[in-house]
């Protein structure tokens, strides 16, 4: 279904024709069209709207208004377009999950057997355990458990049907056969997701066996736990029964089914299709909180920043994902390069939630971007400080504080970092470049330098700075010649980058190739104010290279002469 439904998106986006144009009804299709491809979900809808003003039945504009619909959560304005579409005899599955979207929040489970036995469901993937969690709403356990082991047969589905079956169980009390379900090998993957643990950790406590629970919950997150989790610890280790709250009756199991599926189809880079299944799941329970923050995510990857900005504020302040939130906020207002605002927001949390390593982890990023290094660096120190433990995932808090203290010119703290983040993470390629390139910078320990940097390349042979930071390390070592090959396929790898251009240019002057070296050292002048690294670049030196030779410029440095082999002739 996942293919087919894809193919089918792909259609209504690319291949639907363009109506005969009356009063404006062409425009507001292509408007529509246009805002569709962009992502602009609430323009979509708006446009499409008014293109069925003119032309009420056309069954195209209605399927790419329900698709818009669905896309921005209007799931009821898409069942009633579903509606007029179904009452004109035309199939749609778009339409068919919207109305079984309608209905399941209803409650209303007759409709929705009667679609899925006439073959008018959400499509094979989802139409078996919604048919389960349908049954079990008309009160019949027995119906929909074998309707759950009917959905175990389909290829793929095993570990889906077995989770929704345990937590079917879960929400009529019989816990002792849902635990037994976690325990097999059927739930899979399904169980070791942060939902699937969660919901056998309710389990368990349920069966008043918390000390079990806090095994899996340590085994599964490890102790350095966000404030959801530590505050289930919290609860499992006074010895408070937690509430079973993964699904409470059969409208959420079918939320439920729509945020699981939704979510393995995001793991497939299937965004469109992804934010259809989790916004319906929203509309069947508000309070599911992850599906929340997955379509707040999935809108900003798609660059619809409002919307995901505003999903993200749904998420309430005195939930334990409200960090979570914050924090997707923060990312959301960064990518519209608003940071203040971003570093506002998490100023203010900071207030209420100073012990969040990824609180300060952003922050710390926030900082750097905007070059307020001394607060970057105070911000990672939080961040490491906050950890319980330490593990080998904090390398990256040991680097980014590493860049703060190398840009602010305190190298031997940074040095310290770096080789923290690499005892941590031995074999970062990351790390070894930045450690080795700014030893080749200082002329300290040039073979060390040299080693770390190659490790660095077998690591990442296509990665343009550090195939550069190979070929430069070589030429400060006087090895000209082999640094030539290294410093040609950097240019190639990032061929407008103007620090890259720069140094090929040094390379070929130092082995007498000096019109090459002029040529490259203009092309690296004519891609200064390209390049994200074009800051970096020192154009007034490059200006005089061209003009005076590299030579000429070092000696004015102050800096040593090239180490030529015929220097002492």
């Amino acid at each position: 279904m996942a293919n087919g439904l894809r193919a089918g998106l792909a259609a209504l986006f690319l291949a639907a024709p363009l109506p005969v144009a009356a009063n404006g009804i062409a425009g507001d299709y292509l408007a529509a069209r246009q805002a569709s491809f962009h992502g602009d979900f609430k323009s979509a809808a708006h446009y499409y709207g008014r293109a069925l003003a003119f032309d009420p039945g056309r069954p195209e504009l209605l399927e790419l208004g329900i698709l818009a619909n669905l896309s921005l959560g209007e799931i009821d304005r898409a069942s009633t377009l579903a509606d007029r579409m179904q009452q004109d005899g035309y199939a749609s599955q778009i339409a068919q999950m919207a109305i079984i979207a309608r209905d399941a929040r209803a409650e209303n489970y007759g409709p929705i057997l009667k679609a899925i036995e006439d073959k008018r469901g959400a499509g094979p993937l989802a139409d078996g355990l919604i048919k389960a969690w349908a049954q079990l709403g008309q009160g019949d356990m027995s119906a929909a458990i074998l309707a759950f082991d009917e959905v175990a047969k389909v290829p793929g589905l095993a570990s889906f049907s077995t989770y929704h079956k345990a937590l079917a169980l879960a929400s009529v009390g019989d816990f002792d056969s849902a635990n037994a379900l976690f325990s097999g090998d059927g739930t899979s993957g399904m169980a070791s997701t942060r939902r699937g643990v969660i919901a056998r950790l309710q389990i368990l406590s349920q069966l008043d066996q918390n000390k079990e629970a806090l095994s899996l919950l340590d085994t599964a997150f490890g102790r350095n736990l966000d404030p959801g989790l530590e505050q289930i610890r919290d609860s499992l280790a006074g010895g408070d029964k937690l509430a079973f709250t993964q699904v409470g009756s059969p409208r959420d199991g079918m939320a439920e089914v729509f945020y699981t599926l939704g979510g393995a189809l995001s793991n497939e880079g299937s965004d469109d299709l992804t934010l259809l299944y989790v916004q319906m799941a929203t509309y069947l329970r508000e309070d599911h909180i992850d599906a929340l923050l997955l379509t707040a995510e999935i809108l900003a990857d798609m660059g619809q920043y409002d919307l995901a900005v505003a999903t993200y504020k749904r998420v309430p302040q005195d939930d334990s994902a409200w960090h979570a939130a914050v924090l997707g906020q923060a990312d959301a207002l960064r990518d519209q390069d608003k940071p203040g605002e971003a570093i506002a927001l998490l100023e203010g949390m900071a207030e209420d939630h100073a012990d969040l390593p990824s609180l300060y982890s952003t922050l710390g990023d926030l900082y750097r971007e905007e070059e307020r290094l001394t607060d970057a660096t105070e911000a990672y120190s939080k961040a490491i400080d906050a950890f319980q433990e330490e593990t080998a995932r904090q390398w990256f808090l040991y680097y980014a504080r590493a860049i703060t203290y190398e840009r602010q010119d305190k190298w031997p703290e940074a040095e310290a970092d770096f080789r923290k983040a690499l005892e941590l993470n031995p074999e970062q390629p990351q790390v070894l470049n930045y450690l080795g390139y700014s030893l080749v910078q200082k002329e300290l320990k040039l073979d060390e330098a040299l080693d770390m940097i190659e490790r660095a390349v077998a690591a990442r042979p296509d990665s343009g700075y550090i195939v550069d930071s190979l070929g430069w390390v070589l030429y400060r070592l006087g090895r000209y010649e082999e640094a030539v090959p290294h410093m040609e396929h950097a240019a190639e790898l990032m061929p407008i980058d103007p620090i890259v251009n720069d140094h090929l240019g040094d390379v070929y002057w130092a082995v007498g190739r000096q019109r090459e070296a002029e040529f490259m050292w203009k092309r690296a002048l004519s891609f200064a104010d390209m390049s994200d690294s074009a800051e970096e670049a020192d154009v007034d030196r490059i200006r005089r290279k061209i003009e005076l030779g590299l030579d000429a410029v070092l000696s004015e440095d102050g800096e040593p002469p090239l180490l030529r082999a015929d220097a002492s002739e």
